[in-house]
């Protein structure tokens, strides 16, 4: 029996140190969880280094942000912090829960991993639905940006500057200072390029703050329509961004007052699209595009109807013709007629009857005309009397008159 306790006591003594060893072996967590608010948009979390490894040994970490329950992404780095870029939409979600864990597969002899340390962070500011439907239509190097506010009572500060840049974030955020509305929606030019990079918006009200991207859109590239045999051939030029980007086409057309339909298509360097023609229907189309998954996210609305009628496309110049010319002609017609009639009695003046004379002369038997009263009768010359004198030799010469 002796025996028995002496042998099992060595076995303890013997099995503690490689326990021991095995322990500070496994990777212990990292600890001090930290963070720090770098601006609204981007966080920075650290740690201290764990104790209990041995020295010399790299130590890799892991960390992910966790969200609903699940790990949305797990990144690694051999520093002891991370930055991060912290924007959700979703109104309730005023914090953020992350994950860090020591990486054990550099620093054991086995690929175990250190327990996870999860740390809740909370911004300085109450989150809430601010704005909806946001986007940004791109305009070269700026950007014209519009939204509905959700209560329009309360005054609105917008701040903003490019996601993913470092330089960017030293330089600090811009502000919108003036404003514009259309209807329901107000709007602001922001001064920015957002062709490389996506915009990082704060909008803030008494109420609460909101930060997320902005959905960033192009005007709808112009289309145009020719017709090829039986087909008709869409092109549409380049959005002028992204020449690398696969576009996505999206066309929306009817056709012989049938129900809308819509088609998706990726184009690249063409730019063009076949489809049956049928010379018998009107055609109306309507298009919009967006980037493929080898570019950041930017789209367009629908574009304005184009339609295409070979058969039935008016004739302007006929148009215009069959309509001023009877216009003009009318106004002819109506005003000779309002000048005939004004003027008739000079244009046609009142002519006497001749037989009204001959037969006067034919009953009075007399050969002398007689003035009528519808005949002209001329007035008479006034004629002075003519007086003559006789002249004697002593009588002095009288003047003539």
């Amino acid at each position: 029996m002796t025996f028995k306790v002496e042998f099992i006591t060595f076995l303890a003594c013997a099995a503690m140190p490689l326990l021991l060893h095995i322990k500070a072996d496994c990777p212990p967590p990292p600890t001090r969880l930290k963070h720090e608010w770098l601006d609204p948009f981007t966080i920075n979390v650290s740690w201290e280094k764990p104790s209990g490894l041995r020295d010399g040994r790299e130590i890799n970490y892991k960390y992910s942000q966790i969200r609903n329950g699940e790990y949305k992404s797990v990144a690694g780095t051999k520093l002891t912090h991370f930055t991060d870029i912290c924007l959700t939409e979703e109104p309730d979600s005023d914090s953020w829960t992350y994950s860090v864990w020591t990486d054990g597969s550099q620093t054991c002899n086995s690929s175990n991993e250190s327990t996870r340390v999860n740390k809740t962070f909370t911004n300085h500011k109450p989150r809430a639905k601010v704005v909806k439907d946001f986007k940004c239509i791109i305009s070269g190097n700026e950007s014209e940006c519009s939204w509905i506010p959700v209560n329009p009572s309360l005054t609105l500060k917008l701040s903003y500057r490019l996601c993913g840049r470092f330089e960017e974030r030293l330089k600090g955020l811009k502000k919108c200072t003036h404003f514009n509305s259309s209807g329901t929606r107000m709007g602001c030019r922001l001064k920015v390029d957002a062709t490389e990079n996506d915009i990082c918006v704060l909008v803030e009200t008494d109420a609460g703050m909101s930060t997320f991207k902005a959905a960033l859109q192009i005007p709808s590239p112009p289309m145009s329509i020719r017709e090829e045999e039986n087909e008709l051939i869409l092109t549409w030029k380049h959005p002028g961004i992204g020449k690398d980007c696969e576009w996505k086409y999206e066309v929306c057309y009817k056709r012989c007052n049938k129900a809308r339909e819509c088609e998706s298509y990726n184009i690249n360097k063409e730019r063009s699209i076949k489809m049956p023609y049928d010379e018998s229907c009107r055609y109306e189309f309507q298009s919009s595009v967006k980037t493929g998954d080898n570019c950041k996210r930017i789209s367009s609305d629908l574009s304005e109807v184009v339609i295409y009628d070979q058969k039935k496309l008016p004739d302007v110049t006929l148009t215009v013709v069959a309509i001023v010319i009877p216009i003009i002609l009318s106004v002819c017609v109506f005003l000779s007629c309002y000048c005939f009639r004004r003027h008739s009695a000079i244009i046609f003046p009142n002519i006497p009857d001749p037989s009204a004379i001959f037969k006067e002369m034919m009953m009075n038997g007399n050969k002398e005309i007689k003035a009528s009263g519808s005949l002209y009768t001329p007035v008479p010359e006034p004629i002075e009397p003519c007086r003559i004198s006789p002249v004697t030799e002593t009588s002095a010469l009288q003047p003539s008159i």
